[in-house]
């Protein structure tokens, strides 16, 4: 068996019969077992695995007896490995024969866990498969997947069987998802029998299959919208309610709990303001959960001995013979119910309205409850969207309500140990700060959180200092770095909520809040030494960047600290680095006014060498490459004086379209706009040769979504299209060298704009 493991398994029937009891040893107990199957398993070529899999999974006959079920369901669930660890590839190469395999052994009415294994596995193989693949076989997979789930749904009410069952409703949810709209002609023969089991999932035993199925519909109803589901909202709603009724009902770990909250959640949003009148019938009862106390004890260490683990409570040990207690049951629950205010909030805003005061005073105490981190997560991702909510009652009550919320979220900053929970706390200050405005903070809120931020940047480098010495100590070893590693990048996750914040004071406030900044300008100017790691280098240029954009003129002032570092930045190896130096210049050029000429005149030639370098559109380098082409086309449009303009140009519109950064390609297509606009001779080419490359360029826009409708710059691309539709000659010569995708999408783009 090793020798031929080892050598690959040949293509034989020998070989077959050989890797089925290589699977077989996969799943075997016993971890050498196991172990030798693996390394033997790994040494097997991907497209000989390929086929095996897929013969064990059809139940293949070769002159011997069928594999095992076990060996099938192993199958199954090392085709759904192969599908997460090789996407898409694995899909592109293998979409025809896996789908069908699948689909097969899932008809198959055998064996339960093999089917279940294999719907598990399509669930895998379709979370990463294209759209444009999945549609291919999408009727005959749909409704395969509808005559399952009638032969399903009959085995419950005869059997009670619901393995398969609860991965099949799984598997519909997940092609819903994928395919979206491409749904709704199938809508119909799924909605009654999906109904149909939620109705019937009344034992304690099939609350699961309730859940899941709950969430299907869920997710059904969303794929196809608003409109097709509004024949059955009130029906699945009445079913909801009924399920839930009450969160306090629910015992703590009913596995019907999360399933109820992302549906409830995917409700609010297909229904929009229409969700609104069911919001009274679950609020109060959300509010009583999230409200809930926790019960605590002190007790004596005897009398801790004494409980048994099925009480629901946990102890930590304070020495003296003495254990604090609290009662862990409820406050699963009481997360979920907050995560659930937080949702209506966020989604309703002015139907939320008249619960924000007493949700925003339940919320507030609660990012100090520290018996459970999801729970201050909650809290502290509620306050932006209170304040929204708020705002529609005016700026009286808006501002009563920051005031009390805007105190105890600078302290929590301060003063929450989890590193976690204090990302999403700074990231709602930083939210908060945005809603708000100008002015927010008083005098004595920016001295706390100036002294707080500080803090947390020397914490930053003190921690890296720390981690050094722990490399030089003896018992350094790759699992030390990795843990080291592992801190460096929460220490990293928190200088980027640092960013944050600096960036919605810099937005709001402009360089008024400038001289409050000083006190961490040495930080920030640290941040960026060559001598700095690469994300400490990322995030400092990303501030200067912020205080650019939002702080010029009176930006230039600061110029002898982040000159050099954007300009030699444009060669670091890191790409971030890269992206982060190359959006500076070119707000620079942007905002920055005529301080800035020699800089951008400076800047130039670097990142023409970044955007001709022979790697620079790989996945990897493609962001950082799209930033240069974008300074390039801002420095030209808002600096001209300091780069020869009709030398760059035709460069500049060679490296267009860009396909990966939304935001400055609508910025290089508004420039492009108006260069074609003033008919500027270096753009239209003479007679007009470069019309076709630029009517690729907006189909190209158009494809991957980069221009969006309610932008003004798609009506301006839309009319560059009708204008160049004057002349038939030159709109064929424009069209012939399309391909079929971009017509439609310039066509679309006229329809609309």
């Amino acid at each position: 068996m090793a020798a031929a493991g080892s050598a690959g398994v040949p293509a034989t029937v020998s070989g077959k019969q050989e890797f089925y009891q290589l699977l077989k040893n996969l799943i075997n107990p016993s971890c050498m077992v196991r172990r030798q199957a693996e390394e033997i398993y790994e040494n097997i070529p991907g497209l000989c695995k390929t086929t095996f899999l897929l013969d064990a999974v059809r139940n293949r006959r070769a002159g011997y007896e069928d594999p095992h079920p076990r060996v099938r369901a192993a199958a199954c669930t090392t085709l759904g490995q192969m599908a997460t660890d090789f996407s898409p590839n694995f899909q592109k190469k293998f979409h025809e024969t896996v789908i069908a395999a699948l689909l097969r052994t899932m008809e198959n009415q055998g064996n339960q866990r093999v089917q279940s294994h294999a719907a598990s596995a399509l669930i895998i193989f379709i979370e990463d498969c294209p759209k444009t693949l999945l549609v291919l076989y999408l009727d005959s997979m749909v409704r395969n997947l509808h005559s399952i789930l009638v032969i399903k749904l009959q085995e419950l009410i005869r059997n009670g069987t619901k393995l398969a069952l609860e991965q099949l409703v799984t598997t519909i949810a997940s092609v819903a998802d994928t395919i979206e709209e491409k749904f709704v002609p199938y809508y119909d023969i799924f909605m009654p029998s999906l109904k149909h089991i939620v109705e019937l999932a009344v034992q304690k035993e099939l609350k699961l299959l309730k859940g899941k199925t709950i969430e299907c519909i869920s997710h059904v109803g969303l794929a196809v919208g608003k409109e097709k589901f509004m024949q059955d909202a009130s029906n699945v709603m009445q079913l909801l309610l009924k399920t839930q009724s009450d969160l306090n009902n629910m015992e703590d770990d009913d596995p019907q709990t999360s399933y109820m909250v992302s549906a409830w959640a995917r409700m609010c949003k297909i229904l929009g303001s229409d969700f609104q009148q069911y919001l009274p019938l679950v609020i109060e009862p959300l509010i009583k959960t999230a409200s809930a106390k926790p019960d605590v004890a002190l007790l004596d260490t005897q009398d801790v001995e004494n409980m048994s683990d099925d009480d629901g409570w946990q102890f930590v040990n304070l020495g003296d013979q003495q254990s604090f207690g609290i009662k862990t049951s409820g406050l699963e629950a009481k997360a979920t119910a907050c995560q659930m205010l937080v949702y209506y909030a966020k989604e309703l805003r002015e139907g939320f309205v008249e619960y924000t005061e007493q949700v925003v005073k339940l919320m507030v105490p609660l990012l100090k409850f520290y018996f459970h981190d999801n729970v201050r997560v909650a809290a502290a991702e509620s306050m932006p969207f209170l304040l929204e909510c708020a705002r529609t009652r005016g700026p009286e009550y808006l501002a009563q309500m920051w005031q009390f919320i805007c105190d105890p979220l600078i302290k929590a900053i301060g003063t929450e140990p989890d590193t976690d929970v204090l990302s999403e706390i700074m990231n709602s200050f930083a939210k908060s700060i945005e809603v708000m405005g100008d002015g927010c903070l008083l005098d004595e809120h920016l001295e706390e959180l100036g002294e707080i931020l500080k803090a947390k940047l020397e914490g930053h480098f003190k921690n890296q200092e720390l981690r050094q010495v722990k490399r030089r100590e003896e018992n350094y070893d790759q699992q030390v770095e990795m843990s080291l590693q592992d801190e460096d990048e929460c220490d990293v996750y928190i200088l980027t909520k640092v960013s944050d914040i600096l960036h919605s004071l810099f937005s709001t406030y402009k360089e008024k809040i400038l001289p409050w900044f000083e006190q961490l300008l040495p930080l920030i100017v640290n941040l960026i030494c060559s001598s700095r790691p690469w994300p400490d280098r990322q995030w400092g240029l990303c501030i200067f960047d912020d205080i650019i954009e939002h702080c010029s003129p009176t930006s230039y002032k600061y110029v002898e600290y982040f000159r050099w570092p954007m300009l030699l930045n444009m060669r670091d190896n890191n790409p971030e680095v890269r992206q982060a130096a190359a959006y500076g210049l070119g707000v620079m050029a942007q905002f920055g006014g005529d301080d800035y000429r020699s800089l951008c005149s400076e800047a130039v030639p670097l990142l023409v060498k970044v955007i001709k370098c022979a790697n620079s559109k790989t996945k990897k380098n493609v962001i950082a490459t799209e930033n240069c082409i974008s300074a390039v086309g801002k420095i030209l449009r808002f600096k001209p004086n300091c780069v020869n303009v009709d030398e760059v140009l035709p460069h500049w519109l060679s490296w267009l379209p860009l396909h990966e950064d939304k935001e400055e390609a609508i910025q290089t297509l508004s420039f492009l706009c108006d260069l074609i606009e003033s008919n500027h001779p270096v753009v239209l080419g003479a007679n007009n040769s470069n019309l076709p490359k630029i009517i690729s360029i907006i189909a190209e826009g158009k494809i991957n979504e980069t221009i969006n409708y309610e932008d003004p710059c798609a009506k301006r691309l839309a009319n560059v299209v009708r204008q160049v539709q004057t002349s038939e000659e030159l709109w064929l010569e424009c069209i012939s060298q399309l391909d079929e995708e971009q017509q439609e999408a310039l066509q679309e783009l006229l329809n609309f704009a």
